[in-house]
């Protein structure tokens, strides 16, 4: 894999400020602004995390080019304009591959290979396959239907967004997955492995490490954690080998804690989802630490919903209770209802592990209440998995914990028909959680119709507490093998490899 071209200290020609979009945002604030361009990017489905930095270095000109999806939402408000109406260099002249020296070129291109890239220095991503190899362990890779927020995988320049890191995550090592999250945005992988950081942190840095925490959110959603976990480490160990070397700003130096802390929880959750409790709650508890270090509330907040939840999977309820109030404390200045929301629910999760039905109803209550105020742009960025789906599994999984069989199934099986198809690991969990509250209110049958779909996802998914759901139910479906379905499920269940 090939490093980026993208480089942080020596542009080949000085900025020059965008006036035609500086006149487009008229009297509003960049931060107003920008809540415009997130709430343009919902209406077409796509996820950007712009904010007011961002449209300050659009309208100094160090963004020459936005990326595909920018580019898809500029045009969408503000249809009729071409990119060079707002104010943005031709794709052809920007740097990118074509501009490489003789030396630095690839090699003649393949069908699987890109052609020039337009981005600008410093633009947020550009990580790149420049060997143009196909991976012959993912043959289904290529053939992957169309998500929103991600560029159709026939076309030529799909190094934009995951298809590379995904395999590298999935079948690289440790070294590999630094390289493809953190190198191709400024940071000297081989330095930042092995816990030696580059001289001078920057603004290049801390964008590398935003973009590493938005990358492994988005391989969890798709593939679960198994996979993953152990070759995320090296990104938080460079990660926290940045803030030892310091920043040169304030303000970098807070983006710089801010990620750190967030991709201690992502690796965090990693380690919950496959099943390694104890990881996850040192991850957590680092999270925490950084938070508190930094008085960051956004981040505690963030720390405590998560370690409210392991603690409840963990079999510690009123841990997890204390947890979760301890988050609303956090949040409530932050102004996020949906955040105060999510975690409402973690408190009910520690109400129902206590098999009390009416503290988890009224946290029930208030979830849902505070879900129906809709979002804002306080909602942090993180929380792009939390809708509705998301609150009728957490819902499931409190009325499964009070044996309410019946309530729960109906809860998880309208996660499951809600859920955005990208979520792929969610589906499959909403659908386990069916399964199993199928089963043990007594419907063996649709119970194992839900199983055989969950199975049918495993070779996109690998999620220790996916399959761990899916013994639970073949165990409670023995005894009924020969119901419709039954003998079909528990067969293929068998022939399940067995985790190590």
């Amino acid at each position: 894999m090939a490093s980026s071209t993208v480089t942080s200290s020596q542009p080949e020609r000085p900025a020059r400020p965008n006036l035609a979009f500086r006149q487009l945002r008229g009297r509003r604030s960049p931060a107003e602004f920008a809540a415009l361009v997130r709430r343009a990017a919902r209406e077409i489905g796509e996820r950007v995390s712009c904010d007011a930095r961002y449209i300050g270095r659009v309208e100094a000109g160090e963004i020459r080019c936005p990326n595909y999806a920018y580019e898809r939402v500029f045009l969408h408000m503000f249809p009729g304009r071409t990119l060079t109406d707002l104010g943005f260099a031709p794709r052809s002249s920007v740097r990118g591959r074509t501009a490489r020296t003789d030396v630095e070129a690839p090699q003649p291109r393949t069908a699987d290979a890109a052609p020039g890239e337009s981005r600008a220095a410093g633009e947020p991503y550009d990580s790149h396959d420049t060997q143009g190899r196909h991976d012959p362990l993912e043959p289904h890779e290529r053939y992957e239907p169309h998500e929103p927020h991600e560029p159709c995988a026939e076309d030529p320049l799909n190094h934009e967004e995951s298809d590379v890191l995904r395999r590298a995550f999935m079948t690289g090592g440790g070294a590999t997955v630094a390289a493809a999250t953190l190198a191709p945005l400024g940071l000297a992988t081989g330095a930042a492995a092995a816990g030696r950081p580059p001289r001078r942190v920057g603004t290049p840095e801390a964008t590398a490490l935003e973009e590493a925490v938005r990358r492994i959110r988005l391989l969890d959603d798709r593939h679960g954690a198994d996979g993953l976990y152990r070759r995320a480490a090296a990104p938080l160990r460079a990660a926290y080998a940045l803030l030892d070397a310091g920043a040169t700003r304030q303000t970098t130096a807070d983006r710089l804690h801010a990620g750190a802390g967030e991709l201690a929880i992502s690796v965090g959750w990693l380690a919950h989802d496959s099943g390694r409790f104890d990881d996850a709650r040192s991850h957590y508890a680092e999270a925490l630490a950084t938070a508190r270090m930094t008085g960051d509330p956004a981040l505690e907040a963030h720390a405590f919903c998560n370690t409210a939840f392991l603690a409840r999977d963990a079999g510690r309820p009123r841990e997890a209770v204390r947890a979760a109030q301890a988050a609303q404390r956090a949040a409530r200045p932050l102004g996020s209802d949906r955040l105060m929301s999510l975690l409402a629910l973690r408190e009910a999760g520690g109400w129902a592990g206590l098999a009390d039905r009416t503290g988890c109803a009224q946290a029930l209550a208030r979830a849902h209440a505070l879900f129906e105020r809709g979002r804002s742009d306080a909602d942090p960025e993180w929380m792009s998995f939390y809708g509705e789906a998301e609150l009728e599994g957490l819902e499931a999984q409190c009325w499964s914990t009070l044996g309410d069989w019946g309530r729960a199934s109906r809860h998880a099986r309208r996660a499951a028909r809600l859920q955005d198809p990208h979520f792929t690991r969610n589906i499959a969990l909403y659908t386990a959680e069916l399964a199993d509250d199928l089963a043990r209110e007594g419907r063996p049958d649709e119970a194992a119709e839900a199983g055989l779909r969950v199975l049918s996802l495993l070779d996109q998914v690998q999620s220790s507490r996916i399959q761990t759901m899916l013994a639970g139910t073949a165990r409670v479906l023995l005894p009924h093998r020969r119901a419709s379905g039954v003998s079909e499920f528990l067969d293929r269940h068998a022939s399940l490899p067995r985790r190590v």
